[in-house]
Order: structure tokens, then sequence, then C-alpha cells
């Protein structure tokens, strides 16, 4: 180089008779890239060499796609000299020992990281995350456990880093962990659409000693108070209600995303509904003289 001085030839001079030490980590800046090796250029008298199965434990990973050409990259130093005149590195070994610190960092943080399903395997699936082997469990693979795993083979989904043993290579990711977050915000924005008052068709989830958990048909649950199910005094709900039973409740509060619901008050409701169109309707058949249907609700006397 033009403006290169005679301390930085020294520099250069010295670097490439420096002592490079096998487990070492080097950085070189990639100057080939072919189907045998991925050749670096280390600032040393010999060129060094990373062959394809040091490159990534991920099927698929591409020298051609993934590295370029005037890259700088990290290694690990397999092999002071290969017999070939070349420094034989291992790009996965350094990838893998950055990876682990990172992924306890992701873990700490709750950091939400997208992968591809690789295969599926007893138990879960397996991905990649940074070139490294990860296991997701079948009962953190969706909100239910999934029996078959098959068909999320090359889906992406969206995780969370949930256990992390480097000592042993074991790394688990959740992509429940995610799901449940996105339902729970889901379910605050349907939570804050209700209004006080509405009436909602529903089935009965549970049946607790204080009252029924009822879940809405707009997927939200809430809790009939023992006091709320019924007109007359019941010692327990199962009096009155079953699993599974289709009922109408009333939402009476929604505080601290918990619903208030009321069965009671619907029928309360619906007998005010009733007894004020029936009134109102014998009322204007009574003003037209002669009405038939005046007569026969006259006599109509509704129990209070």
């Amino acid at each position: 180089m033009e403006n290169e001085t005679m301390e930085d030839f020294e520099e250069e001079l010295t670097s490439s008779f420096r002592v490079i030490k096998e487990g070492e980590r080097i950085k070189g800046m990639i100057v080939d890239i072919n189907d045998e090796v991925v050749t670096l250029d280390l600032g040393y008298y010999a060129p060094g060499v990373i062959p394809l199965s040091e490159l990534s434990d991920d099927p698929d990973f591409s020298a051609m796609k993934d590295l370029k050409i005037g890259d700088s990259v990290e290694t690990i130093v397999l092999q002071r000299e290969d017999g070939q005149g070349n420094v034989l590195l291992s790009l996965k070994e350094a990838n893998e020992i950055s990876a682990w610190e990172h992924f306890k960092e992701l873990m700490e943080q709750e950091t939400v990281v997208t992968v591809k399903i690789k295969e599926s395997v007893n138990g879960g699936v397996v991905t990649y995350l940074e070139g490294i082997r990860a296991f997701i469990p079948a009962s953190q693979l969706a909100l239910t456990y999934v029996e078959d795993t098959e068909e999320y083979i090359g889906k992406e989904v969206e995780t969370r880093v949930i256990t992390v043993e480097e000592s042993v290579k074991k790394l688990v990711l959740s992509a429940k962990s995610v799901l449940k977050e996105k339902e729970a915000e889901h379910d605050r924005e349907k939570m804050a659409m209700i209004v006080p008052g509405s009436i909602f068709e529903g089935k009965v989830e549970s049946l607790m000693p204080y009252g029924a958990f009822v879940q809405m048909d707009n997927g939200l649950t809430g809790l009939v108070h023992i006091s709320k199910i019924a007109m007359k005094r019941i010692k327990k709900p199962s009096e009155v209600l079953s699993v599974g039973q289709e009922v109408k409740v009333k939402v009476l509060e929604v505080k601290d995303g918990k619903i208030s619901l009321s069965i009671k008050d619907v029928e309360t409701n619906t007998s005010e509904i009733v007894t004020d169109v029936i009134e109102k309707f014998d009322y204007q058949c009574e003003e037209i003289p002669n009405n038939p249907f005046g007569a026969l609700l006259s006599g109509i006397k509704l129990d209070e």
C-alpha cells in the first residue's frame, strides 16, 4: 500500500511469524469459497482453511449462501499445520462458544427468536439456533400437547429459550410461552371491549363450591357466583347446573382481568321485557274499540 510505513511493515512481519496455538481463537478474512474449504487470510505466513464439515451443524447452512468473500470471521485453531501448509480451522466451534454465552442472555431477557423446524423426533422436534441443535418438546410446541409433530417440519415458529446447559449441550426452546403471551394479550383486548350489562351465550366449564365458571361465546371465561346462579337459594351450583350446559349470562363487572357474570339477572331482564311488551300491547289494544285481542289480553294476569 502507498501509505504503508516501515512500522506497519514490521508489525505485519512480526504477525506473520507469531506462534499460533491449537485451541486459540483467531480472526481472519475470507478470501476464497469453494466446494471443499473456505480459505482465510490470517495475516500469517500460512493461510487458514475451514473444511465444510467445520462450518456449521445446521443442515441448511450453505457456505456459498451464508458466507461471502471479504467477511471477517472468528475461528478456533484445530491444527497449526494440516499437512498441506495450511492452518486448519473450525468456524462452528468458535460460533458454539459465543452462542452458548448468548443463549444465556436470551433466556434471561426472555427474548423471542424465530426458528425453523428441521425434523421430528421422539417427544418433540429439532431445530437450530445460531447453528446449535435445539429441542422443542411436544408439550412446548403449541398451547396444548402436539401428538403429530411431523406436521410442523419446515414451519417457522416463534420461541423462547427455556433451558441452557452448555456442559451437556442441552438447549431447549418453547413456542408455548410465546403463544400464551399472545393469547393473554388478545384476551385483554377482547375484555376491554366488553360492556357491563351485555348478555352472552355461554357454556359451563367447571363447577366450584362458590360458583360456576362459564366460557362465553367470545372465548373469554367468567365466574358466576353461587348467589347469581338462580332466583332461589341453592347450596351448591350442581343443584341447577352441569358441566357443558349452555346458559345465557349477563356481565356484571370487568375488573383486574376478571369477569363477574350472572345467570339469574338474565332471567330477571327477560321477565321485565316480556311484561313491558305485553303491558304496552294490552294498552294499545284497549284503545281500539271492539278489539278482540284487547278483550283476550284483559283477562290475562301476570304473576308478581
